[in-house]
């Protein structure tokens, strides 16, 4: 008899979670507005196409004086300089622009000065 409520139990559970799982799917299909890979693909290339990547970076350089740097071709959107697993950065960075146009303008920035080193700048 205890085994047969055991077994009630663990059936009421797994429904309950199934439940939990629908309504999470379904929560993150409306917040995606639709189908969800289709949107972020579409939305990762649009942000590609805002930005660029710059190498070369001095490892002392922070995100707001690549900011800084790059203020001049258009609104900075985001200043990412990547690291490695130890928190130490690789030496690059990318710069994603709010308008596409800005994209040309870094692209000027090729082979300017900071940080005293001389930067490569590159469509994403």
């Amino acid at each position: 008899q205890e085994l047969d409520e055991m077994k009630r139990r663990l059936k009421e559970m797994e429904e309950e979670a199934a439940a939990l799982r629908d309504m999470q799917a379904k929560v993150a299909k409306e917040m995606q507005g639709g189908d969800a890979n289709a949107s972020t693909a579409e939305a990762k290339e649009q942000v590609d196409a805002r930005s660029v990547y710059v190498g070369n970076v001095d490892y002392a350089c922070t995100p707001e004086e690549v900011q800084q740097h790059f203020q001049a071709c258009g609104t900075v959107n985001r200043v990412t300089i990547l690291t490695d697993k130890f928190g130490q950065p690789k030496g690059f960075a990318y710069v994603e622009f709010l308008e596409q146009e800005a994209v040309q303008e870094a692209l000027n920035l090729n082979e300017s000065e900071l940080h005293g080193r001389q930067i490569k700048v590159q469509r994403y």
